[in-house]
């Protein structure tokens, strides 16, 4: 009889699709999203283009932050019912992929959240008016956190003015977030200590909302790690250095923030210690590029994703600048080389690789680049030219540096400039451009209605030039017009002075509006004119100086009793000789015409024997380094155990005589 066979284990029957969606509603009401999303697959494997459970899978992966996992499963759903494209571009502005996600947005519907998601993947291209635009039509729609992210793109894109500071204030206090981005405003307008005051009530309302929450320890001090940073970034831009440098080594040391707050901690922290530490710099910066790539440097994933781009070019910057002062220029001129590419709109790769020649000792170079990229992108031509003016200035190269200045039209009229200009001219020889420059300012401070012109100071300057330029005629006509319009004691003085150059009655006329000097009236100007001239006394009026030289002029000047110079004994100096050695106080050893003497090489092939052996002669050790000419390798192999031996031979001997 056959035996009888097992019976197979049968499999469960699924439970009911009313108990799976009862079960997937509670898990998402609970937030359970891992647990929503196994439910989810166990109706799918029921029914498999249930539309209800695919939608559900979709939010449950977007929720437990597996983006790439929820783009997956709406691009292999072939559903036309389902229209996931708002999920889609969430997913794919996750995921770093902008330009498809703004293209995947573009054809939904116009509703408050599609407008805030295209406005964040604008912020995050970078096209920051475009995204202010977006946030402006969203001001009458009730979106969470919308003052927040228009606070952040003015901000970002450089009109922190426009932020209403005192408007927000109200609201600062029960949002930390908005009160960080008001802080951040205040920093671009240079408003230090009011950043400082908002950043502290930020971290303040941060904490009790987080322990609120119920959040540990940790976990808000990562939430807080930004506030952290840019706190320490204020204590910085106030001149409190020595607080920065301790507030971000604690953010490293301790690592409890976030990724990016460390990261921008590490380049601050490099950058307030450059050019010390350079190598130890090197090595913090290398903890935020990518593992597997050992030559370049490239930051992670996630840092280049999330850090705004002013922020990593800061960073590059920050890494050049470390290479140059370590001479790792190859390295340096890599990184430079792809800078461009990286930051097409930014000045600073042209910058750097100004610098990069200049460290070089290339300043031709670098001027001729700077001056090429002045005259393709005009309105960037200022940094540039302010630049390549340094540059020439510090390679002497002054007209070169004229030259750059003189094209920058609205500083022309600045004294700084002016000053510089006329200084860099007058190194070029070039004093005629050098007037020219006064002149050009002085008609410009003249038609100029602001309040705090510098007309007096550009003619107190020009004229003193062209005085000192041989120039009196033009620059008593300055004084002459600073007198009549200010009325300045030191324009008189300058004027008298200049003029009694070229017209001395004129100079007299204007003499007689010089208020006279007490005490000088009993003095003989005469008298005064013979005399030697007045020494100073410390605590003696200047009358009682004119008195006592008045009656020194009546008595002859005592003559001083010259001596005559004492020579050596027996020296004649009708016939003084040869002069003497300059060098005659020096040691030997440390005359030019010393010359150590030759050590004799029959001496260093004489062996040494044994206390008591009898010294050969002069001849004999001739012929036993003849003898030695013949094996060269015995000789040379003796002769450096003499010179090893000979030291203490020589101690030994002063040893014997000392017992003696």
């Amino acid at each position: 009889m056959a035996p009888k066979l097992k019976d197979k284990q049968q499999k469960p029957p699924p439970p009911p699709m009313e108990d799976l969606f009862a079960a997937l509603n509670g898990h998402i009401e609970q937030l359970e999203f891992e647990k929503a999303v196994k439910v989810a697959d166990q109706v799918l494997s029921i029914a498999p283009g249930d539309e209800d459970a695919i939608k559900c899978k979709v939010v449950g992966l977007i929720k437990d932050d597996k983006t790439k996992e929820a783009l997956s499963v709406i691009r292999s759903c072939k559903n036309p019912s389902l229209d996931f494209g708002f999920f889609k571009a969430y997913c794919l502005y996750r995921e770093n992929e902008l330009d498809e996600a703004l293209k995947s947005l573009k054809s939904q519907e116009t509703t408050p959240a599609a407008m805030l998601l295209e406005a964040q993947i604008l912020f995050r291209l970078g096209k920051f008016d475009a995204c202010i635009d977006i946030y402006q039509k969203l001001q009458k729609s009730k979106v969470d956190l919308l003052d927040t992210n228009y606070v952040a793109s003015l901000v970002a894109a450089g009109r922190a003015s426009e932020v209403q500071v005192e408007a927000l204030r109200g609201k600062a206090k029960s949002s930390f977030e908005l009160a960080f981005n008001t802080a951040c405003s205040l920093i671009e307008s240079n408003k230090y200590t009011d950043a400082e005051q908002f950043l502290l009530l930020a971290r303040t309302t941060g904490r009790e909302a987080l322990l609120e929450d119920g959040a540990p320890e940790d976990e808000i001090e990562t939430e807080l790690a930004p506030i952290a940073v840019q706190l320490a970034y204020v204590q910085q831009l106030l001149g409190h250095r020595q607080e920065a440098l301790e507030a971000y080594t604690h953010i490293i040391k301790s690592d409890v923030g976030d990724e990016l707050s460390l990261a921008v901690a590490v380049n601050n922290l490099i950058a307030l210690r450059i050019p010390k530490d350079v190598s130890d710099g090197l090595k913090k910066l290398d903890r935020l590029k990518q593992k597997d790539d050992k030559q370049s440097f490239h930051l992670t994933a996630k840092l280049d994703s999330k850090l705004s781009p002013k922020q990593k070019e800061s960073i590059y910057v920050t890494r050049v600048l470390l290479l140059l002062h370590a001479n790792k220029m190859d390295q340096a001129r890599e990184l430079v080389a792809a800078l461009p590419d990286m930051f097409p709109e930014s000045v600073m790769p042209v910058l750097l690789q100004a610098a990069l020649f200049v460290r070089e000792n290339k300043a031709g170079k670098a001027e001729e680049v700077l001056a090429q990229f002045s005259e393709k992108f005009p309105e960037k031509s200022k940094v540039f030219l302010l630049a390549r003016a340094q540059v020439a200035a510090t390679a002497s190269h002054p007209h070169i540096a004229a030259e750059s200045l003189s094209k920058i039209p609205d500083i022309q009229h600045m004294p700084a400039t002016v000053a510089t200009l006329v200084s860099l001219k007058e190194r070029a020889g070039d004093i005629d451009g050098a007037a020219a420059v006064l002149d050009a300012a002085i008609n410009w401070w003249s038609n100029s209605m602001t309040e705090d012109n510098k007309l007096n100071v550009l003619m107190q300057e020009a004229a003193s030039f062209k005085l000192r330029h041989g120039r009196e005629e033009e620059a008593s006509r300055l004084y002459e017009e600073l007198v009549k319009s200010h009325g300045s004691v030191e324009a008189l003085v300058g004027l008298v002075t200049t003029v009694a150059r070229v017209d001395v009655k004129k100079a007299e006329a204007y003499e007689q509006k010089l208020k006279p000097l007490p005490g000088l009236k009993g003095i003989n100007v005469d008298n005064l004119e013979k005399t030697s001239g007045a020494k100073h006394e410390e605590g003696i009026s200047q009358v009682k100086v004119a008195e006592t030289y008045e009656g020194k002029s009546k008595s002859k000047a005592k003559k001083k009793r010259k001596r005559k110079p004492r020579y050596p004994k027996g020296f004649d100096p009708a016939n003084p000789g040869p002069p003497p050695d300059p060098e005659r106080w020096l040691p030997k050893r440390e005359r030019s015409s010393y010359r150590p003497k030759r050590k004799d090489k029959r001496a260093a092939a004489q062996v040494r024997g044994s206390q008591g052996s009898v010294a050969r002669d002069k001849h004999e050790a001739g012929a036993t380094s003849s003898n030695a000419k013949s094996n060269q390798a015995a000789t040379s192999k003796g002769a450096s155990q003499n010179s090893v031996a000979e030291p203490s031979q020589t101690s030994s001997k002063s040893r014997k005589k000392s017992r003696n």
